[in-house]
């Protein structure tokens, strides 16, 4: 007997990791089943017999052996006789399935070719983020989804437009073709039909190659609800709960189904951390943006102290630490919506440790300036407030946005559509669209658009509605306005670097004629300091005199009213700024300016 507990406990010790690993030996089958009287697993390698290959009984609830017939490509599933009965389960940690109902299919990571694609994530204060929806991006034939290979084709168009960030909505297997992929059935699988694990890093490495980072959504605030192997896996469960991966009390009520992890118990948290890291280590992403982070720390995502979930707050410091740690340039990005320097303050200090978050207080008040459909509603003190906002006196701390998946859908639509309804190729859309693009892209934080922005898509997003591509050339214009944009933020031409700055100063809020004029700038001096304006009233401005932060000559950089970008823009205010010496908004010297209707125009100095 005690030569049997040696050779197992070396055996563990040897065969690392959970789920099917593969070995030149074989493959080592591990699973977390404590309440089962027994495991097996069973596959095509034999003939799905359960007697045929047991699980040794393991340390701590783990089953495990290894399977000398059994190599990659293999289905498999999980036998497990329990006192509730005998139930066939999917493996938790499985890296790829059939289909989220189907079986599991071994996969081994060391087998893709990489070949010497080398990627370093650009620094924080250069990324632009594109919003990606892999299974409506580029959809080929009408009935289909997209997939990882033909997002690949249009790689060349978003590195042409000057992105240098994609951020990919979750594409852990789901139930069904089509998904948003915030109901992941397997958390470790990539969804098949979007093309599996070789289909995501073929993606990444494509990405990569173009000097693209990708930043990948996850969901750790619930799993499932449908298709659910993990649900009651081992046959136990309390109060009619998810057994040992869930919360099995009143903790476990989230407004996706009662399925909320068991962020205390020690093997759950191996579990997700586990699977934060496999995305960094095995598919090389540069960055995990978190879903709904309300909801792991807190039941009822209130704020009340009395639903907190302390678990929950200490797992996210756990793994923002070890990523901070371990892929220093790797950024991780909190949906929280509630605007807490807690979210982004270093766990050092008590916060959670996240890089940055999507920034509630930025998205809400400028598409409200920008919807609202009489000028004077506009409230140009929370325009202002948007612009500064900065968490932990850190400007890069938010993700800053006027479209995302969530503010174009949910009973809300595209900004165009929201500004008028059914007819986006309407000068006011246009304008005020574009208008919202520019404080996106000027105002200190990282810019972030999403998919059909540059195309004045219409309507909301739908998973059943692909991009429709024909608009790039309809609105080849109103694309090429958000290129150039792009670029300026970018620094491509080497005199707008304040706009990858900290820092901001509003020269001038001017509530009746709703025009702001902000001061943008890293060091300061000619090519950084950068001056923007923005009209967000449908008046024209003559002889509009405001202070400029240095003397001398000011070159236009972008009118976001030139009739390039549409024919319907009046072309107006296309000329360069001489300063004049006289005291003016705390300046020494001023600009006379003339400033088109609903429009955005940048300044910078050569000398």
């Amino acid at each position: 007997m005690e030569n049997l507990e040696t050779e197992v406990a070396e055996t563990e010790q040897h065969y690392q990791g959970m789920g099917a690993t593969c070995h030149p030996e074989g493959v080592y089958y591990r699973v977390w089943a404590p309440h089962a009287e027994s495991v097996s697993v069973i596959g095509s390698f034999n003939n799905w017999d359960a007697s045929a290959n047991p699980l040794q009984s393991e340390d701590n609830g783990m089953w495990g052996a290894l399977v000398e017939n059994s190599k990659e490509g293999d289905e498999y599933k999980y036998f497990l006789k329990t006192p509730a009965g005998e139930l066939h389960r999917n493996d938790p940690y499985a890296l790829k399935m059939t289909n989220s109902a189907g079986n599991c299919l071994v996969y081994n990571h060391g087998s893709f070719d990489w070949q010497d694609v080398t990627f370093q994530m650009p620094g924080w204060h250069e990324v632009v983020i594109y919003e990606l929806h892999v299974g409506t991006f580029n959809v080929k034939e009408e009935g289909q989804v997209g997939t990882f290979y033909t997002a690949i084709e249009r790689i060349p168009y978003l590195k042409e437009m000057g992105f240098n960030a994609v951020e990919l909505m979750p594409c852990s297997e789901f139930p069904g073709s089509r998904s948003w992929g915030y109901n992941p059935a397997s958390p470790f699988a990539i969804e098949s039909d979007y093309g599996g694990p070789d289909g995501l890093k073929a993606f990444v490495k494509a990405a990569h190659e173009a000097g693209i980072a990708v930043i990948l959504d996850v969901v750790y605030n619930h799993f499932g609800p449908s298709d659910l192997d993990l649900w009651q896996f081992d046959g136990w469960q309390e109060n009619d709960g998810g057994g040992i991966y869930f919360y099995n009390d009143w903790r476990s009520e989230t407004p996706w189904g009662n399925t909320r992890p068991d962020y205390g118990r020690g093997e759950v948290r191996q579990y997700i951390h586990d699977n934060a890291m496999m995305w960094l280590r095995d598919y090389r992403i540069d960055g995990l943006r978190m879903d709904m982070v309300p909801y792991i720390r807190n039941v009822k995502a209130n704020g009340n102290p009395g639903d907190d979930i302390p678990e929950g707050i200490s797992l996210m410091q756990w793994i923002n630490k070890d990523i901070r740690d371990s892929y220093g340039n790797c950024i991780t990005i909190a949906e929280d919506m509630h605007s807490l320097d807690f979210i982004t303050n270093s766990v050092e200090n008590g916060g959670l440790g996240y890089g940055s978050q999507w920034d509630a207080e930025f998205v809400h008040s400028i598409r409200d300036a920008i919807i609202t459909a009489n000028d004077q509603d506009r409230n140009m003190d929370s325009v202002v407030a948007a612009i500064t906002n900065r968490y932990n006196s850190d400007s890069f701390q938010r993700i800053i946005y006027t479209e995302s998946h969530d503010e174009v859908a949910n009973g809300k639509a595209r900004v165009a559509e929201e500004i008028a309804d059914g007819d986006v190729n309407n000068w006011y859309s246009k304008k005020r669209a574009a208008l919202g693009v520019a404080l996106v892209l000027t105002s200190p934080g990282i810019p972030m658009i999403f998919q059909g922005q540059p195309l004045l898509e219409d309507k909301w997003f739908s998973d059943s509605d692909p991009i429709d591509w024909s608009r790039l050339e309809k609105f080849s214009g109103f694309a090429e306005l958000h290129r150039d944009m792009i670029h300026i933020r970018r620094n491509w031409f080497g005199v707008t670097k304040g706009l990858q700055g900290q820092n901001v100063g509003i020269i001038r809020q001017d509530d009746e004629k709703k025009v702001i004029v902000m001061h943008r700038w890293d060091g300061g001096g000619p090519k950084d300091s950068v001056v923007v304006v923005f009209n967000l009233s449908t008046e024209t401005f003559t002889d509009y005199k405001v202070g400029f932060p240095r003397a001398g000559k000011w070159p236009l950089r972008f009118n976001s009213d030139n009739e390039h970008y549409d024919a319907d823009f009046s072309n107006l205010g296309v000329f360069d700024i001489d300063t004049v010496e006289g005291e003016m908004d705390g300046c020494s010297q001023f600009g006379a300016l003339q400033i088109p209707p609903y429009s955005a125009l940048i300044f910078s100095q050569e000398e």
